[in-house]
């Protein structure tokens, strides 16, 4: 099944409450027929896609003699929470063992009760040998020959998914005849390749996350081959340029403020162009980003200051940082003893802006590229106040 130590662990489990969670065509419905084989119990097939969860109690409620009654349960993420916490008496008087499957992340899908009462073992795709191997089975129960060039294209059209395999197989079959399935058939029988991708689901964001990695990674090669999946499966752009222009942002910013342009420009450009033409701008601008020098300051620097906001809340604005409106405020001393920056050659002066008896340094800035001349002026800048300070009024 390629799924190595999965397989060995599900092996030697007694009856329990499980959640299999991976791709299609993984072997998450293979290994619950197994595990029921295993267990002695004959199993309720339901999918949450199709039955109702009244016809799910039904069998809940029935009596097994061998043991807690069974249920194998597809896809339950489609079931909402409501329908979800139906399985909670059962399983904690130990009345039902419940077998689940789903292709999204549990960890959002699946309600925390339920999950604390169940087992989660995650499948992975299959590999390109585990599907070689399911495809020479296959082709020895159909009596059919491939040829070596015809089995590559399979294996690499499967996307890890066996069923796509076989049923790729079967239809290569059929066109093949009585010859033998080389490549031209199972071009033929696949089509249009499938990509595996649900723009809800993990793969949206798994996708989101190695084509913002690989930005972060200064790796450009990388970066264009997750934006061409995300857009071969149909991704809408807008997630896309989102994380183009936060990778500008957090992950470059004053190490190449140009960066923060060019992304912005490729969301205007990309909304007056459209696909595909607009599409070469985002790459364009993916791949700028990517090599653009990295600085993370600017965001270390604001989670400080957040962090100081929420702890210090209660402080009051000095006084000679508010405006005096009024001459009651004037009388209160509102804006008195404030140096206006102007009014100094070196234009900064030695005043204190934090809340009295406060003093964080939030932004440290790198030497990777331009923000080496930010360094250059936060130097000079505390140097010239300095000096201020201690040349006195």
């Amino acid at each position: 099944m390629g799924q190595g130590k999965v397989v060995r662990v599900l092996r030697h489990l007694p009856p329990t409450s499980l959640i299999l969670w991976g791709p299609p065509g993984s072997g998450k419905t293979t290994a619950a027929r197994l595990l029921a084989h295993q267990w002695g119990l004959e199993p309720y097939y339901f999918s949450a896609v199709v039955h109702s969860i009244n016809e799910v109690k039904k069998a809940l409620e029935g009596e097994d003699l061998l043991g807690p009654n069974l249920i194998f349960l597809d896809e339950i993420h489609r079931y909402n929470k409501a329908q979800q916490a139906a399985f909670l008496p059962y399983l904690e008087e130990g009345r039902a063992v419940l077998i689940a499957t789903t292709t999204e992340n549990p960890s959002f899908e699946v309600i925390s009760p339920l999950l604390s009462r169940m087992k989660v073992f995650r499948f992975e795709p299959l590999t390109p040998e585990d599907i070689r191997k399911i495809l020479k089975r296959g082709a020895e129960e159909l009596r059919v020959e491939l040829t070596p060039e015809a089995m590559d294209r399979l294996v690499a059209l499967s996307g890890g998914d066996a069923r796509v395999a076989l049923s790729t197989l079967e239809a290569a079959q059929s066109l093949a005849g009585a010859k033998g399935v080389e490549v031209s058939h199972v071009e033929e029988a696949a089509g249009e390749k499938h990509h595996i991708y649900d723009r809800a689901g993990d793969y949206h964001y798994d996708m989101l996350s190695a084509y913002h990695k690989s930005l972060r990674n200064s790796d450009p090669d990388a970066a264009l081959y997750w934006l061409a999946r995300m857009l071969a499966a149909g991704e809408d752009m807008g997630p896309i340029l989102r994380r183009l222009i936060m990778a500008s942002v957090e992950d470059v910013s004053f190490a190449d403020p140009q960066a923060f342009s060019i992304a912005r420009g490729a969301l205007e450009a990309y909304e007056f162009l459209g696909s595909p033409e607009g599409d070469l701008v985002v790459a364009y601008a993916t791949i700028y980003v990517a090599l653009a020098p990295k600085s993370n300051s600017a965001y270390r620097a604001w989670k400080k200051a957040r962090k100081a906001a929420r702890e210090t809340s209660h402080l009051p604005v000095p006084l000679h940082l508010r405006n005096p409106v009024t001459g009651l405020m004037r009388e209160e001393g509102f804006g008195k003893d404030y140096l206006y920056a102007h009014d100094f050659p070196q234009g900064t002066t030695p005043m204190d802006c934090f809340p009295a008896g406060k003093k964080w340094k939030f932004y440290t800035p790198t030497e990777r590229g331009f923000e080496r001349e930010l360094a250059r002026r936060l130097r000079w800048f505390q140097r010239v106040k300095n000096q201020l300070k201690k040349d006195g009024p």
